[in-house]
């Protein structure tokens, strides 16, 4: 029986897959419609050593949007892939629908793309906490602090047992 994360995954990859390399492509475009997010944080991405120019991070957003698509498509590394996805779309979405910056039905337009880009990052969300029916970590780790703390409980009542009473 086929999982519904095997069909799942790849659905919520293709917009990935091909927005990314759209971007890639051809990120003119992309690059203009960023260009207010990006100036303001233009000194601040020098300084950490990146790019600035708006053209260069919209292909690397989409190269990012390519590869991890591509690994959450085929249940490579999925969890991860979809952390990494649900991070391109916040400078995708705040600089690519910024509907608040528009009037009328443009404004209309670009609030129905930045809530589609919302619901596809809650789908990511639960790709990524997706543990496949298997215990997460932080349940392992919670089960194994539970066990050691009863055996130090079991064991500090041996020990209490051993020493003399104080009558």
């Amino acid at each position: 029986m086929i999982s519904a994360r095997t069909v799942t995954r790849p659905m919520l990859a293709s917009i990935f897959v091909a927005g990314g390399y759209h971007a890639f492509a051809n990120p003119a475009k992309r690059a203009k419609a960023a260009e207010h997010l990006l100036t303001p944080l233009g000194a601040r991405l020098r300084s950490a050593g990146l790019p600035d120019d708006p053209e260069t991070l919209v292909k690397a957003n989409g190269l990012a949007q390519m590869v991890a698509g591509a690994l959450l498509a085929t249940n490579i590394l999925a969890r991860p892939a979809a952390l990494a996805l649900t991070a391109t779309l916040v400078p995708a979405s705040v600089g690519g629908h910024a509907f608040w910056q528009k009037q009328g039905e443009e404004r209309t337009a670009q609030r129905t793309l930045f809530l589609k880009n919302v619901a596809i990052a809650g789908g990511l969300v639960t790709a990524a906490l997706d543990t496949g029916g298997r215990p997460s970590v932080f349940w392992t780790t919670k089960r194994a602090a539970r066990r050691a703390a009863g055996a130090v409980a079991d064991r500090a009542g041996d020990l209490s047992e051993a020493l003399p009473s104080r009558s």
